[in-house]
């Protein structure tokens, strides 16, 4: 990051060394005018040196707030470039590995720990280096009066030195437990407001506020061991600023009563101390807060190293086929929720997906769309691995839409450019249409109309109404529809298959179904049961076979007939 802007960060430290150096005149200045009364001196030859005085000071606060001015800047433009290369590294990661993260975590790395890395680049960095050119000045000036005086100066460093090598050996994976104990609680209480109909329906007040004050007890015990290291370290620090002082005034008395010295050197050498304890408590404070930034740095820096989605090969797909062939996967715990999956999808083919939930209809979804990858067996398209294809090719010919959607802050025309961004206007009021979105004739400014917080909220059904639109203008050849119309009423829905189905004529599509009339307008269907297929075939040929499927017909029909 100091490499990309050497010349701004030169800039910085010329100012600051600049402001230190004319902050040394003062003292020196101060105890000139001792020895000139001492020695006789008049009222004029002090004014003048008072002058000097008031004029370096002038000259100090002036470098130094230009020095403030720049090292914001170039802090802020840093900063800019660091979120950006945030936001570009989380994109890059592998779907799944953005899921496992969790909402809470991405949202704290962002927000606290690039603001924490902001105050360290603007304000801490250059702070202690700074504090480390001042204090490099004021003890060398000490030195210069008289060696004896510069080794007294040096009586506190000792302490200082061996509570600080202490804390930094502690305080690095200290600030990383606080960090990710803070990231554990935000995303405690996301979820829990993102649910908060779920936990009133369920009556789960109680287990979330237990869950939440869990998370809260342990991000404060990540912080009392953190506060417990800085009471330690502030506290020696400070009780050895007063002995280098003591020290300078015995050693100064000895060397003024052999005639080796002058008072005003005493004075001075006594000044430099008292000023070198400003830069030395910064110095010190700042190095805490050091830790934080150093602890928020990796942290966002980690997004990065974890790897990014596979580029894929030079390999090309022969054909549109879907085929999977003993695919066998498990999630982090190791237990297998897909068992031996054997499938075929031929080009232009509707097959439905149904089972009794967790039955793996989604993962099954996930691996087709090459989100995860198989523990064992391959999940290939025209005989290539859809994991081996470019990201972006893959993306382009299959195309995963869930019950889960998004709606972006921005107009309407932006939501849906994020699928097409060469679409025009009359394309995408084709593809609202074909969704059934009647709701878009009463926006007061068409696809110019404000989403989001303090604009136009979207209910669930209209959400995910614009979420089939934009796969509408995806046009991919592979569709997977995980429960894609899930939120929508019954009438709404079928209008909504009916609509896609006209428009998608020719095209793979694989539904994860859960209205089972999906199943019904399907060649065929798929029956999963505890990660296996157990039944594959036309509608009427499972109804005819008597098995799982026919049950699950018979008693979604009745239920059906009953509303």
């Amino acid at each position: 990051m100091i490499s990309r802007h050497r010349r701004a960060v030169g800039v910085v430290l010329v100012l600051h060394s600049a402001a230190a150096l004319a902050g040394l005149a003062p003292p020196w200045l101060l105890g000139t005018i001792v020895d000139r009364v001492t020695a006789g001196a008049g009222v004029a030859t002090v004014d003048r040196l008072a002058l000097a005085i008031a004029g370096c000071v002038v000259v100090s606060a002036l470098l130094s707030r230009y020095a403030q001015y720049a090292g914001h800047r170039f802090g802020e433009r840093a900063v800019a470039e660091l979120r950006e290369q945030f936001v570009d590294r989380t994109l890059a990661l592998p779907v799944s590995v953005v899921e496992r993260a969790g909402a809470g975590d991405l949202a704290t790395r962002s927000s606290v720990d690039v603001a924490t890395v902001g105050t360290t680049v603007r304000d801490v960095a250059p702070t202690i280096v700074i504090a480390s050119v001042q204090l490099t000045l004021l003890f060398g000036a000490v030195f210069l009066l008289h060696p004896l005086l510069g080794l007294a100066a040096l009586a506190g460093l000792p302490s200082i030195v061996t509570a600080t090598r202490w804390y930094l050996r502690r305080a690095s994976s200290a600030y990383l437990a606080e960090g990710a104990e803070a990231a554990e609680l935000t995303e405690a209480l996301t979820t829990t407001a993102e649910g908060a109909r779920t936990v009133e329906a369920l009556r789960l007040t109680d287990d979330r506020i237990r869950y939440g004050t869990t998370r809260v007890a342990r991000l404060w015990q990540a912080r009392r061991a953190t506060l417990a290291l800085r009471t330690v370290f502030f506290s020696i620090v400070e009780a050895s600023y007063p002995l280098p002082i003591a020290l300078v005034l015995l050693v100064g008395g000895y060397l003024l009563s052999a005639d080796l010295v002058p008072l005003g050197s005493v004075v001075a050498a006594a000044l430099y101390l008292q000023q070198a304890i400003d830069p030395m408590d910064r110095l010190l404070q700042w190095t805490e807060q050091a830790q934080r930034g150093f602890a928020s740095y990796a942290r966002v820096l980690g997004v990065g190293l974890v790897p990014p989605e596979p580029p894929g090969t030079t390999a090309t797909s022969r054909g549109e086929r879907l085929v999977v062939r003993e695919a066998r996967f498990s999630y982090a715990d190791g237990h297998d929720v897909l068992h031996g999956i054997d499938l075929e999808v031929r080009p232009g083919e509707r097959l439905a997906v149904v089972g009794p939930s967790g039955a793996g209809k989604s993962t099954l979804a996930r691996l087709l769309a090459g989100i995860d990858a198989p523990r064992q067996g391959v999940v290939s398209i025209g005989g290539c691995p859809v994991t081996d294809l470019e990201p972006a090719e893959r993306r382009r010919r299959i195309a995963l839409v869930t019950q889960e959607h998004h709606v972006f802050i921005g107009s309407v025309r932006d939501n849906l450019a994020f699928a097409a961004p060469d679409a025009t206007d009359e394309q995408m009021l084709a593809a609202l249409a074909t969704v059934g979105a009647d709701w878009f004739d009463e926006l007061p400014d068409g696809l110019d109309t404000a989403l989001g917080d303090g604009a136009r909220r979207l209910g669930a059904a209209e959400a995910q109404q614009v979420a089939l639109a934009r796969l509408v203008l995806a046009d991919p050849h592979t569709l997977i529809l995980d429960e894609a119309t899930a939120a929508l009423d019954p009438s709404t829905a079928r209008r909504t298959e009916r609509a896609l189905a006209a428009v998608l004529v020719g095209r793979t599509v694989i539904a994860i179904a859960h209205r089972l009339n999906t199943a019904h307008d399907a060649d065929r269907v798929a029956v999963l049961a505890d990660g296996r297929i157990t039944e594959i075939g036309s509608h009427d040929e499972l109804v005819t076979a008597g098995g799982a499927y026919a049950a699950l017909w018979r008693s979604w029909h009745a239920h059906a007939d009953g509303r």
